[in-house]
């Protein structure tokens, strides 16, 4: 199956002054404004004049003090930064990550939708279930298969709360002193195993209908979630095969839950190293390596594949597979933990080569080298059936950043993969997703 679209879709996923672990100490980097919206502000207009779909903005709930040594953490809250951009962009979309573990469904709908209203309609929201956080939230963290399960009520309860004001409900009749017909907002009265929400929510119906629902878990759990709720999957994949295979199951799963496939755009992420030659890009990558901290990398790594304890390895050798347990009993990022384990057993990648990973884009697809080489290698995924775009990562800021939206972008608007200018009035529509269904959907159990 080969995507229907003859553009791509970019959106950007923002951190800090870069997703790689030692961006921040390079010169330049603008460390010191990482929680200020001046830094993210400059970013936004940037993205917004390369005609960028969407700014993306990941979340984490814990700090971890020995990590925060070697890297600068935002840590600023979603929506609300998201908010603030909204007010210095007039048509860059906004996909917030908020917990289904850890969050309520009527304050999350509320939010959501004040951001749709007040960015005109460019809002979407990235639905995670969080593997880690519990300690700051005084309750146990669900295993893998039950945060799914909540996860799927919790989406149906927000629906129903964006669904509750049909469209039309706001009347305006000044003569009449009619502000909104009750009559088209309704109780949802949802009750569920874990949340009971009578509704209706208080703010109206959002410009795009509602938010775009995006979607970041590629598990087999995740899978099944994306393909009943998703319009957006954010996911991770190595090779162009590994793309054609997860975009052709997915799409599949979508068409058996009753979907058009089109309707769910697959942006695998990637983060590339860029360079106006193959021997700069070369050069750059190899400046961050050594920006490196080992020690550091090897308790991201640990996490990132079960806690695995790594200590007594040499970090230059590999990882024994009997060490690695089936995906199955992995209790945190299952799908992440998929992609670590396939390069450290089937790659053979040593350890200090998946720290490298791990530091410099959390297991997404790395590609170095000229800026036509990295557009070739977009295309030829995008063509060959192994994505519906991409989100682009940003190694390190501003170089690496500017390459993306002054370089990268150009290239690609030449060759026709990539939009010159923005169309339609909402995110929605930017993406090509179709307009949701006014009827309040309500699941009672």
């Amino acid at each position: 199956m080969s995507n229907t679209t003859s553009q791509m879709i970019l959106g950007m996923l923002i951190g800090s002054v870069g997703n790689h672990q030692g961006a921040w100490r390079r010169p330049g980097s603008r460390v010191e404004e990482s929680h200020d919206l001046s830094l993210f502000a400059d970013i936004a207009r940037a993205a917004e004049r390369a005609k960028i779909h969407t700014l993306f903005i990941a979340d984490g709930l814990t700090l971890d003090r020995d990590q925060v040594r070697t890297k600068p953490f935002a840590g600023l809250e979603p929506i609300t930064l998201l908010s603030a951009l909204a007010a210095v962009t007039e048509k860059l979309g906004f996909v917030a990550s908020v917990s289904t573990t850890f969050s309520e469904p009527y304050n999350v709908a509320r939010q959501l939708a004040s951001l749709d209203h007040l960015s005109r309609g460019r809002a979407a929201w990235n639905i995670v279930t969080s593997a880690w956080g519990e300690i700051n939230f005084g309750k146990p963290l669900p295993d893998h298969a039950e945060r799914y399960r909540i996860a799927d009520e919790y989406v149906s309860a927000i629906l129903a709360l964006w669904d509750s004001w049909d469209e039309g409900s706001i009347v305006l009749d000044r003569a009449a002193g009619i502000y909104a017909d009750p009559e088209r907002i309704h109780p949802i009265d949802f009750a569920g195993e874990h949340f009971t929400i009578a509704g209706p929510l208080n703010v109206p119906r959002s410009p795009q209908g509602r938010p775009v629902i995006a979607q970041a878990g590629s598990s087999e759990d995740g899978k099944a979630f994306a393909a009943e709720h998703a319009e957006i999957v954010f996911t991770a994949q190595q090779s162009l095969a590994d793309s054609q295979e997860f975009y052709r199951d997915l799409k599949r799963r979508v068409a058996a839950a009753g979907r058009n496939p089109d309707d769910v755009k697959i942006l695998p992420g990637v983060s590339p190293i860029l360079g106006r030659t193959e021997k700069e890009a070369i050069e750059l990558h190899r400046e961050l390596v050594n920006l490196i901290d080992v020690e550091s990398g090897l308790v991201r790594l640990s996490r990132q594949l079960g806690h695995v304890d790594l200590s007594d390895l040499d970090v230059d050798g590999t990882i024994p597979p009997e060490r690695l347990p089936d995906i199955e009993q992995v209790q945190g990022r299952q799908s992440r933990y998929g992609v670590f384990k396939q390069l450290a057993v089937e790659e053979k990648f040593t350890i200090r080569q998946l720290i490298e990973m791990e530091v410099s884009s959390s297991g997404h697809w790395v590609p170095v080298g000229s800026v036509e080489q990295i557009a070739d290698q977009l295309e030829e995924r995008f063509r060959q059936g192994g994505a519906d775009g991409f989100i682009l990562l940003p190694s390190f800021y501003p170089e690496g950043f500017t390459y993306l939206t002054d370089e990268l972008v150009p290239l690609l608007q030449e060759r026709r993969l990539f939009q010159q200018d923005y169309t339609g009035d909402t995110l929605r529509e930017r993406l090509g997703l179709p307009q949701p269904s006014t009827v309040t959907s309500v699941r009672v159990s």
